[in-house]
């Protein structure tokens, strides 16, 4: 089930709030700590037919109540001979508020500084304060953070769990609890309603991460990133994956500690990954073999479990080579004439090694001279000092530091370097928002978009996956938004 959280201010507005999140959900928290007035929570539970629970959080909880605890006390036991489907109570008001009718009570164990570990301790103390489910809230940052309360959710337990990770990994635990049986997940109605940070809309989880769809028999292909990207590659892999039948839906993961990662991937059952474009650490340490690209560039966007161990594979700059194809309608349009290289990371290293192995003519600049000469050396192609790079006519340029930006200032990449007629390649963002854009096409440029990249890095990312080759039907419906 999916529990969307309304936390209304207004009496008068609360039905409404109600109303809208009975469409697309199960269950329904109602926050009674936003409310500037009491509210007549007998009144508001028979508004809609969907099942309540009724919570009022300290500011401490996540909430915003800022009365005293007796007054809370008080609407609490009120929002209880009301008879709502449950009652959520930390553990401090359940001890001292007893059983009444025949609401069920979520104890709530909330840490929002940091995760907690002695979690048989907290059970113990819930079940004592008479618990028929135990709701656990604290931070996840990221995998590291997440995988105590995973643990607690996946292992049989006496009382049953559910719970909210607090901030990046929250949906990884929300989908996880999914599959392991948890009675209810939460999630926002929609972007603006949030009941914590990063918290997960029932949208995204069901058009992105198909939730409902997920149960004891799915296995996971993991997803590393967060963002825009990471969404695009779960919702086509999901649609590809539903549409051949397959129990495999995507899980996003955002690495912490890399010497524990692989272990967590094994005990998840997870045997193959992908990277999203946005994600900028460094995956090399969790894999046993590199291909040759992953090893010069630094960069992996898909992993593979071997017998062995992991194997990383790079397909950035394949994908970008198949881009330009379909853009300039030219096969061999990084084998001939000059490529100019513009930056001092891997992924530049990555690009001119890639593309010197197509045939052209490579030269590499960046803003630290030491840092391009060294790329050079390393690679085999020409070095070119800073201050000469805007006399070049190059046919292709390759921006290929991530975040470097369109400007005369300086650390900024002068769009003097831009063209007419030649083709700019744009590794600057993970997928828009780059203002090369505008000066190509004001130059007379060809520009190579990161979207189309991405697209082809999807086809190839899938096939490595799976085998099979991913549809046009899903990229096409994806990107035509």
């Amino acid at each position: 089930m999916i529990c969307i959280t309304v936390a209304p201010e207004s009496r008068t507005l609360a039905p409404a709030d109600l109303l809208n999140a009975s469409r697309q959900c199960d269950l329904i928290e109602l926050c009674l700590d936003h409310f500037i007035h009491e509210p007549n929570v007998s009144e508001l539970i028979k508004s809609v037919d969907k099942p309540i629970v009724v919570s009022c959080r300290r500011e401490r909880d996540g909430g915003r109540w800022t009365g005293s605890e007796a007054e809370r006390m008080q609407r609490l036991k009120t929002a209880i001979v009301a008879g709502p489907a449950y009652v959520e109570l930390d553990v401090e008001m359940a001890e001292q508020i007893p059983r009444f009718g025949h609401t069920k009570r979520v104890v709530a164990y909330t840490s929002l500084s940091r995760p907690v570990s002695k979690i048989d301790e907290i059970l113990s103390r819930c079940c004592n304060a008479s618990a028929d489910l135990v709701k656990f809230t604290w931070l996840t940052e990221d995998l590291d953070g997440a995988w105590p309360l995973l643990a607690a959710v996946t292992q049989p337990r006496e009382l049953p769990i559910v719970g909210i990770g607090y901030g990046l990994s929250g949906i990884t635990f929300s989908l996880l609890s999914r599959k392991y049986g948890s009675p209810w997940i939460y999630a926002a109605l929609e972007r603006g309603t949030e009941a914590i940070a990063q918290q997960a809309t029932v949208w995204q989880l069901n058009e992105d991460y198909r939730c409902g769809e997920i149960n004891r028999q799915t296995r996971f292909a993991g997803v590393i990133g967060c963002g825009e990207t990471e969404n695009i590659t779960a919702r086509v892999f999901n649609a590809a994956f539903a549409a051949m039948g397959k129990r495999i839906r995507c899980l996003p993961l955002l690495p912490g500690d890399h010497s524990k990662f692989a272990k967590m991937l094994e005990k998840m059952k997870i045997n193959g990954l992908v990277v999203a474009p946005g994600y900028d650490g460094d995956l090399a340490p969790v894999a046993a073999k590199l291909d040759q690209m992953a090893m010069v560039s630094g960069r992996i966007d898909v992993m593979q479990k071997l017998s062995d161990g992991w194997r990383g594979i790079c397909t950035t700059f394949a994908a970008l080579e198949q881009a330009g194809i379909e853009v300039t309608g030219r096969t061999e349009w990084l084998s001939v004439g000059t490529v100019t290289v513009i930056g001092n990371s891997v992924m530049a290293q990555g690009a001119a090694k890639f593309i010197s192995g197509r045939g052209a003519a490579v030269s590499i600049a960046g803003p630290s001279d030491n840092a391009a000469a060294k790329i050079a050396r390393t690679v085999g192609v020409r070095h070119v000092n800073w201050n000469a790079v805007h006399d070049l006519k190059s046919d292709v340029l390759v921006f290929a530091d991530r975040g470097t930006t369109c400007g005369p200032a300086k650390g900024q990449i002068n769009p003097t370097l831009i063209h007419e007629r030649s083709i700019l390649v744009d590794l600057t963002v993970p997928l828009r928002g780059s203002a090369f854009a505008e000066e190509a096409v004001a130059r007379g440029a060809i520009y190579i978009h990161p979207a189309k990249v991405f697209a082809n890095q999807l086809k190839l990312q899938f096939r490595h996956l799976t085998g099979r080759e991913l549809s046009e039907d899903f990229l096409t419906q994806e990107f035509a938004k």
